[in-house]
């Protein structure tokens, strides 16, 4: 497992956490190494380093049989930046799992699209594994560790994911199908670009998604962008994560600011389609991982969620999506 600056760079405030990552990764059963562009205090602009050289150190770490796992060490705002600088070819000829979420997400629903390869979109490593991990119980990182290492090595499918209070049906209903999703803007921006994932990605697909900042009414914004580009017609069910430092969300009622319930149900319209909200994954907290691309049995009213193949077995590799 390689541990990579994918996006954004590491301060040095936060080399303790990537060593606490390193140890977490290593308690699982993991051997571990640091990418050479992930030094504290190494950056360009808000990035680790340029576009073109980021694509070439992750290129590197694709065409390396002795790399198995990729995880970035934190999100930011890069991957736009070198999608097209990719060599998608080896991805396809030795699939390995690209694990984080944020930014990285863009990165796995784009990998997904072009080589059908299953990303992890799960906990990074210095802001997840060795930040918001080491703050919860003991008994939570110890079920988080067994997930993890479970879905990255094991030829069985998970199954339920583990459930919490937090979780909350918003719209009753079943579905089966695909999962797919990852930030509620790197979804809906990636349409705009010739990156776009093909409509057909999203047919009976399980659409999770997330979002961080900005304002309640960016994240309506999101959904008819989505709306409007058919997905949402396309989709049979919805999981949302739950949000972090969204300005505006309310109580809801017809005089106060929206809940993001509501804000959901007024997007999907007369589409009946089940919706489970509040999940843990996503920029709150310690991430169930999400594998993008794997089947799922969703059931909104029972508040289940249950993965139905495993994640790395070489039948996921299914080629360009669409």
């Amino acid at each position: 497992m390689v541990i990579a600056a994918l996006s954004g760079p590491l301060d040095a405030a936060y080399e303790p956490d990537l060593k606490l990552a390193v140890a977490v990764l290593e308690r699982m059963g993991f051997r571990v190494r640091l990418a050479p562009l992930l030094v504290a205090g190494r950056h360009r602009w808000w990035s680790a380093a340029a576009p073109a050289e980021i694509a070439g150190e992750f290129n590197a770490l694709l065409r390396d049989p002795e790399v198995r796992a990729i995880i970035a060490h934190d999100g930011g705002q890069t991957v736009f930046g070198y999608l097209d600088l990719i060599d998608f070819d080896a991805i396809a000829a030795d699939p390995k799992p690209i694990i984080g979420y944020s930014d990285i997400s863009l990165l796995q629903l784009v990998l997904y699209a072009r080589t059908g390869l299953v990303g992890f979109h799960a906990d990074l490593a210095t802001r997840g594994l060795g930040g918001y991990w080491k703050a919860a119980p003991a008994a939570r990182r110890a079920e988080l560790e067994k997930l993890y290492s479970t879905l990255l090595t094991s030829p069985e499918a998970i199954g339920p994911l583990p459930t919490a209070p937090s979780w909350e049906c918003w719209r009753p209903g079943q579905a089966e199908g695909p999962l797919i999703g990852g930030v509620i803007n790197r979804i809906a921006l990636v349409q705009a670009t010739p990156f776009a994932l093909p409509l057909e990605c999203f047919d009976g697909a399980v659409l999770f998604w997330e979002e961080a900042g900005g304002l309640a009414a960016h994240v309506w914004s999101f959904l008819q962008i989505l709306r409007h580009a058919g997905i949402l017609d396309r989709i049979s069910g919805m999981v949302v994560g739950v949000p972090d430092a969204i300005h505006g969300l309310g109580e809801g009622g017809p005089d106060g600011d929206p809940t993001l319930a509501e804000i959901v149900l007024d997007a999907l319209g007369d589409r009946d389609i089940p919706v489970l909200g509040n999940v843990e994954f996503g920029h709150a907290g310690p991430n169930l991982p999400m594998p993008t691309g794997i089947r799922v049995n969703l059931d909104a009213g029972q508040r289940t969620l249950s993965l139905l193949e495993p994640a790395v077995r070489p039948h996921t590799m299914t080629g360009p999506v669409g």
